[in-house]
């Protein structure tokens, strides 16, 4: 139970970590649960446990030779091992060829002693090693032994089939085949599993369990300070659980200086350290971004206050302790000191500090999805190792302290490590290190990527260069001008791919997933590479020219063959240069969610199911399902001849505009199935606008729905989790005008808004997932009147007014709207007042205050970018109505009284498609009609029709859906270019008011000539 409520989830979270052993009795097994993705130990592999012999045993000493586990596939093809065999440990592994045996025979079984060793196994490709540490009880001394081997032949990737992986630890059941090197009786002794690729594993996350009964044989006791750094008193965070010291006056008093330290080391960009509450009051001590972000109100007349190292003087997330100090001096003083130096200060009303009891490293969820979390700058718990927590000077144990939760002793080196990177297009990282890359050199390393083209690695000195590189989907590697091509194009598609290259005298050689292809080293002969030198190389790209643009995607698990140590993997916290690169996480995911467009086809075409009746209601108007058109950038674009602007402005590739009206949206009737089990989203975008809603999907009720908009410029994520709202806010505003990229997620248990790849939010949530389900439509840039006001705050439920582009929903493109309403291109370059009717068709309907009657006078400009096009069209139901459009330059009136058809034509002497702005009126009186184009004037005047009505009927402006034109109407294209200061009666019409805009129509912004 956590305080506050039942957590029984998280309870049974914590299961996965629990650090207590088993004892094995030679005829006992236990089935593990590896909580891990099998993809993930493809290229690289790394387990580590605690290990004591039952050396009084008697079985043990008649038959030492023993097995220890076994993870792979249940066919015995591609897995790891450990055995006892001759009296030595044996680190086994298949990569489907041969096995390969490293025997530890520096130390033999036989003289370790009676207490807990810790074991290490690794395998990154085809390079394999073990360690082996033996601690002291009564000294910090430790032994430590090593022994690494390699797979001769070819084979680099551990192929685990999900369905088909088994994790068996000190036995497997009887109708389970071991592979010959592993074919031996059970192991005998305790033992304790730590970690698995750096994530906490337990024993007691188990599948099934074979002859083990804890009571009559207890789990062996560990000291579990023997490991520890430096033998102080860690604790590791794994970012789910947290420490809880109640009444912490009972150790010391608040007083005139109130003072709080804790040491905290991590690699990671955000997390909780310090939490306290009473009622409304709090006090936060966050990471944000790498630095502290400290906010606290202790019921303040003001409100909260926001003390952050905004300077950025002290970085804390670069994997190394540092001494966090929180003065409170007078009751009105708060000071921030890292590492014995002052970061900031900040006054407040003098208040005393209202708390009795502070969370270390993370908080129950209860409490963090509380009203608390609007002024958190993320929910995250805090993943790392913490020391030394003092309130008033006076020590606190975490893990003695009843409340907490899911914390354990120790600070393991790997969990700190560094082993992938993000890139975003713009960034890359960058070490100098011992490495002959022309003469014997081998590396590899793991990618991920939607992006078909990118420079992944990259050395140069002189003339001689050394890249690997993506173009157009495949793997290129340039040594010294020589290129190796991958056999395959298809390595942008977001899924996790392995690199291999080497460099011999004789020969180079790529290898991708196990598919190698090499050519023969033309500079056999080499001379001159000074092979103890310091060179300096480039992941993700580079700040020197080169030909390719810097990668976007992950790479990770990356290795070299150097000249001054082992092969191992890379840790990139080490690197001296580190450039807009997130060295935790990567949020491309797979199936692909992109971050960025891939080039496709991107078209909607208009659907022909329209109502041939039009009435006033707003639903019962026909409403065209016009999708959008591909854009492209060139200055060269379709132009009609007699025109002086092109048909369509520079507009921004695979973007649209939303904005303009209130509900101007894009609406998709496919959902994918699999969408309520994990529902993930990204797309691009750009505005200025404080407010607006960007995507919106929801059940018919609106009790289920998801939605992500804009409120004060902070992008937010929200959802619903059964009757609880789960919501994920951005620290930073995103309104500055800039392209951002941003991927949201509901996942089984989780939300996470990734934004620009570098701010990764998460909010943990409880309930069955599988009752969530949404039904289209699915809206983008906004929603249709009256929707989304149960769950969204008013002014974030209009329409975003930005531009949108590259949206992917569960890694699939989304391009084909089933309708559009008041959305455009994305038109680059300056614009002005007006409303602006794109090329791909579309419509404003006027509110119903307007009407064209028997008399009339309407008055407007336009500045056209088409010779031909549809101006103004009113349609009763009788048959009669009244049409504007042009033809060829020619402005033509016509209309039907329901006697017959007349109509009157004005044709100027310069063309009305110059770039200009050109004013058309027309005045009706009954059966006369005048028609004016800048001062050309013309008239007709029709038969009379004596029982001619008044009928109040829509009017369209721009285009009319294709049901309502008359066979006599020989001109049917809608209006392409801008229509400004429209009056009807000299009334002026807001087209933001209308009672429709439909299709690609720009209400209120018009881009310039």
């Amino acid at each position: 139970m956590s305080p506050g409520g039942n957590n029984v989830s998280y309870l049974a979270h914590l299961q996965l970590q629990v650090q207590v052993s088993m004892m094995f009795g030679g005829q006992s097994a236990v089935e593990v649960n590896p909580k891990i993705n099998v993809e993930e130990l493809k290229s690289f592999t790394s387990m580590s446990l605690y290990i004591k012999l039952q050396k009084d045993n008697p079985q043990l000493a008649a038959s030492p030779d023993r097995f220890i586990l076994y993870l792979g596939n249940k066919n015995a093809k591609h897995y790891i091992g450990l055995a006892i065999k001759n009296d030595n440990l044996v680190y086994i592994y298949n990569l489907g060829g041969q096995d390969v045996e490293i025997p530890l025979d520096a130390k033999p079984v036989s003289t370790w002693p009676s207490y807990f060793s810790i074991i290490k196994i690794e395998r990154i490709g085809r390079h394999g090693k073990m360690f082996l540490t033996v601690p002291s009880l009564s000294s910090t001394a430790e032994e430590k032994f090593i022994k690494k081997g390699e797979v001769l032949g070819p084979g680099s990737l551990l192929n685990l089939e999900p369905e088909n992986t088994v994790f068996y630890v000190g036995g497997v059941p009887p109708d389970f085949k071991l592979p010959p090197s592993l074919n031996l009786p059970g192991f005998i002794g305790c033992l304790e599993l730590a970690t698995l690729n750096d994530d906490v594993i337990s024993l007691y996350n188990f599948k099934h369990v074979y002859n083990i009964d804890t009571t009559t044989s207890p789990p062996c006791a560990r000291n579990k300070l023997a490991f520890t750094q430096s033998r102080a008193v860690s604790y590791f965070f794994d970012g789910s659980g947290y420490a809880l010291a109640r009444n912490i006056e009972r150790r010391g008093r608040f007083s005139q200086v109130t003072r709080f330290d804790i040491e905290v080391r991590t690699p990671t960009d955000n997390g909780l350290i310090l939490l306290m509450i009473n009622g409304s009051m709090f006090f936060s001590l966050e990471m944000h971004n790498g630095f502290l972000y400290l906010r606290y109100d202790f019921g303040f007349s003001t409100g909260p206050v926001l003390l952050e190292d905004s300077m950025k003087k002290a970085q804390i997330n670069d994997a190394k302790f540092h001494e966090i100090s929180i003065i409170y001096h007078n009751s009105k003083k708060m000071i921030l000191v890292v590492d014995r130096r002052h970061i900031k200060s900040v006054d407040n009303e003098r208040t005393a500090m209202p708390f009795t009891d502070i969370y270390i490293g993370g908080a129950p969820a209860e409490i963090l999805h509380s009203s608390i979390s609007s002024h958190l700058a993320g929910s995250i718990g805090f993943k790392g190792c913490m020391k030394g927590f003092q309130f008033q000077k006076k020590d606190f144990n975490l893990l003695e302290e009843p409340g907490t939760l899911g914390i354990s002793y120790g600070c393991p080196e790997d969990s700190l490590m560094s082993r992938k990177a993000y890139f975003n297009g713009e960034s890359f990282i960058a070490s100098s290190q011992k490495v002959s890359l022309f003469s014997e050199f081998e590396g590899g390393f793991n990618f991920r990527t939607l992006q078909p083209n990118g420079l992944l690695f990259y050395y140069s000195e002189g003339s001689d260069v050394l890249s690997i590189s993506m173009d157009r989907g495949a793997v290129v590697l340039n040594a010294s001008g020589t290129k190796i091509q991958s056999s395959e194009r298809n390595y942008d598609d977001g899924k996790t791919h392995f690199i291999i290259t080497s460099v011999t005298p004789e020969r180079y050689e790529l290898t991708v997933d196990d598919k190698k292809q090499s050519k023969k080293n033309p500079a056999k002969d080499r001379a001159g590479e000074s092979l103890d030198s310091i060179k300096k190389f480039y992941f993700g790209g580079s700040p020197l020219r080169t030909q390719q643009a810097n990668f976007t995607g992950c790479i990770s698990n990356a290795y070299f063959t150097r000249l001054d140590r082992e092969v191992e993997v890379e840790d990139f916290q080490q690197y001296s240069e580190k450039v807009q690169t997130s060295l935790y996480g990567c949020p491309v995911e797979s199936p692909p969610v992109a971050l960025l467009h891939k080039k496709g086809k991107n078209s909607s075409k208009a659907k022909g199911n329209r109502n041939k009746k039009v009435g006033r209601d707003k639903d019962k108007i026909s409403q065209p399902s016009t999708g959008l058109k591909n854009l492209y950038q060139e200055v060269n674009m379709q132009r009609d001849p007699q025109c002086h602007l092109p048909m369509n402005p520079k507009a921004t590739e695979h973007a649209y505009q939303f904005g303009g009206t209130a509900n101007s949206r894009q609406e998709f009737d496919r959902i994918p199935k699999d969408f309520s089990e994990r529902a993930q989203f990204s797309i691009s975008l750009k505005t200025h606008s404080s407010h607006g809603m960007i995507f919106y999907v929801s059940d018919q009720k609106e009790t289920n729905f998801m939605a992500l908009f804009v409120a004060h410029g902070r992008l937010i994520f929200m959802f619903n989790a059964g009757h609880q709202k789960i919501r994920i806010k951005s620290q930073e505003k995103y309104n500055d005008g800039l392209w951002h990229n941003v991927i949201f997620i509901r996942g089984k248990n989780i939300g996470r808004l990734i934004i620009d790849g570098l701010r990764v939010l998460e909010e943990p949530f409880g309930g069955n997932a599988n009752t969530w389900q949404v039904t289209e439509p699915l809206y983008i840039g906004g929603v249709a009147p009256g929707k989304a006001v149960k769950n969204i705050q008013i002014n974030s439920v209009y329409s975003f007014s930005g531009c949108l582009s590259n949206l992917q929903l569960n890694g699939r493109s989304i391009t084909s709207a089933s309708q559009t309403f008041s959305v455009t291109p994305c038109f680059e370059g300056p614009s002005e007042a007006g409303t602006y009717f794109s090329s791909e068709g579309g419509y404003v309907v006027l509110d119903e205050s307007f009407s064209l009657g028997l008399k009339f006078e309407v008055v407007f400009e336009i500045r056209p970018r088409s010779s031909s096009g549809i101006l103004l069209h009113g349609h009763s139901v009788n048959g009669e109505y009244l049409n504007m459009h042009m033809r060829n330059g020619q402005v033509t009136v016509k209309l039907n009284n329901g006697i017959r058809d007349f109509s009157t034509s004005v044709t100027l002497k310069q063309s009305l498609c110059d770039g200009r702005w050109h004013r058309i009126a027309v005045i009706r009186d009954a059966n006369v009609v005048q028609l004016d184009v800048d001062s050309e004037v013309n008239h007709v005047v029709g038969p009379l029709n004596p029982k001619a009505i008044d009928h109040r009927e829509p009017v369209f402006i721009g285009g009319v859906p294709e049901s309502l034109l008359t066979s006599s109407l020989t001109t049917r294209n809608s209006f392409i270019g801008c229509i400004r200061n429209f009056m009807i009666d000299e009334k002026p019409v807001s087209f933001s008011k209308a009672a429709l805009v439909s299709g690609a129509v720009s209400i209120n912004t018009c881009p310039a000539a």
